[in-house]
């Protein structure tokens, strides 16, 4: 009769093959991938427009355009814009891509009114990216805050905040 450890020694050695294999066939991970820098300026008509910051377009390029999203700090989709697989842009500094967009050609939900002092985010998804480093999403959060001495009939106007005050249930972000 074989002894205990001369027993443990001849399984583990049939199964050390099996492991070393299981290790060079598996598929290599991937690091995620860091979320990109997104800005919100203000458009036409005081709209709420959407781009990647100057610093992505250095870094990594532009992107070639897939989804917008706006959401509330909840997470709830306020405005969504798709493009058709079979058609993109790049999203470059100098655009700007306005809330509700123009194009109604594309595929998008109705736009919600936004309203200040409650805190948005706005995500930007890009198709895959000509470079590893370049991330697949860029992220900003704003808030529209009534300009000084806009009162009267009609509607006051907003500008953009990127300091908004904190939400009860802010939806978390990914590292940056």
């Amino acid at each position: 009769m074989e002894s205990l450890p001369a027993l443990l020694f001849s399984d583990t050695m049939k199964l050390l093959p099996t492991l070393l294999l299981t290790v060079l066939l598996a598929p290599p991970a991937q690091a995620a991938r860091r979320i990109g820098e997104a800005e919100v300026r203000t458009g036409a008509n005081g709209v709420p427009c959407f781009t990647i910051s100057a610093r992505e377009e250095q870094r990594g390029g532009a992107p070639d355009f897939q989804s917008m999203t706006v959401s509330d700090s909840s997470g709830k989709p306020m405005w969504k814009m798709t493009m058709p697989r079979e058609r993109t842009f790049p999203v470059t500094h100098s655009m700007c891509i306005p809330y509700a967009g123009r194009v109604q050609a594309l595929p998008q939900t109705p736009a919600a009114v936004l309203e200040a002092g409650t805190a948005y985010q706005a995500l930007i998804e890009a198709r895959k990216a000509r470079n590893a480093g370049s991330p697949l999403r860029y992220l900003a959060r704003f808030c529209l805050a009534p300009e000084a001495g806009s009162v009267g009939a009609q509607a006051p106007s907003m500008r953009i905040r990127s300091n908004c005050p904190p939400a009860e249930h802010s939806v978390q972000s990914q590292a940056r």
